[in-house]
Parts: C-alpha cells; structure tokens; sequence
C-alpha cells in the first residue's frame, strides 16, 4: 500500500521525448521506435522516496497543437508537472509559454503553485547541443519552476533522478516530508 499518490503530467512539444523518457523509468528499457502519443497515455508506477512508498500516475500528454485544448482538463488534480524540450533543438522551446499557460489554466486555484520541473532531454547528443543550461536554467528561474535537470532516455542519465525530485517536491507540498 502506498503512503501516497501524486498524479504527474508531462508536456512539450511533440518529438522531445517524453514518451521514452517515461518508458524508460518504467521498464529500464530505452525505445528508439516510440510512435507519437495520441492524446494522452497513463502509467502508474510504485517508488520508495525517504522511507515512504509513492505511488506516480504518469500522464503523458501528447505534443502535437491539435491536442493542447485538452491539455487543462487533464491537468485538473494535478499534483506536479514537466515541461520537457530538446536541448538539440532550441525550437522546441518556442512554444514553452503557451505549454505554461494552458498548464495554469488547468490548476487555477488561489495562492497554490503547482510544483513543475523543467527537463532538456537527448543529453547523449550533447555535441548537437543548441540550448544552453545556462538559458534553459535561467528561463526556468524566471517562470518559477521548481528547478532544471537535464537527462537522456538513452543512456538513463538522470532518468531516476527526475521521477525522484518531483516526488519529493510534490511531497514537501503536501507536507509529507
């Protein structure tokens, strides 16, 4: 029996890899032959934070713009959320104010910030790097996201790590830590 249940929703544009980042926490496994994401996918999966079993539902929302005006409605009980973009791609940030924006709107409640990380996938193409951490960094300070990790499905660097540190944000909200 879990301790507690936080319900996650990743965002970004299509083709930044949010599907294998998700597969590969799920199943250890990195796919190179995802297909795109319909909609919206759902995971659930069981993690030990501090002592504490938590369990994550995983809501992967699909990147493409004929799919964004559903984005708030499953935002709604939303414990924590990432914006996910392609450090190899800085257009995949052109649309990072419209993702926040239509990721507020799902949560609009008084006095309450919903804890959101921001994640630059592919870092095992670091070498076609086109956003640097330095700007990636400073766009989530200014937006006042819960902080910057960059990771690569591929190789699994950082993948833990990212399941991990919303958990625990989302569990200071909630007080449990």
């Amino acid at each position: 029996m879990a301790d507690a249940m936080f319900k996650i929703v990743f965002f970004g544009d299509g083709g930044v890899g949010k599907t294998t980042l998700i597969t590969r926490f799920l199943t250890g496994v990195f796919k190179s032959d995802s297909v795109i994401t319909i909609g919206v996918d759902f995971h659930v999966k069981k993690v030990d934070i501090d002592g504490k079993r938590v369990s994550l539902q995983i809501w992967d929302f699909a990147g493409e713009d004929r799919f964004r005006f559903l984005m708030p409605s499953y935002v709604v009980g939303a414990s924590g959320g990432i914006f996910m973009f392609d450090i190899t791609r800085y257009t995949s940030l052109k649309n990072f104010n419209d993702w926040i924006e239509i990721f507020k709107t799902g949560y609009k409640t008084v006095n309450h910030q919903m804890p959101v990380l921001m994640v630059g996938s592919k870092l095992d193409l670091e070498y076609k790097r086109a956003v640097s951490r330095e700007d990636a960094l400073e766009l989530a300070k200014k937006n006042n996201l819960f902080g910057y990790i960059e990771c690569s499905a591929k190789d699994g660097q950082n993948v833990e790590e990212i399941f991990e540190e919303i958990a625990r944000l989302m569990m200071m909200k909630a007080g449990l830590l």
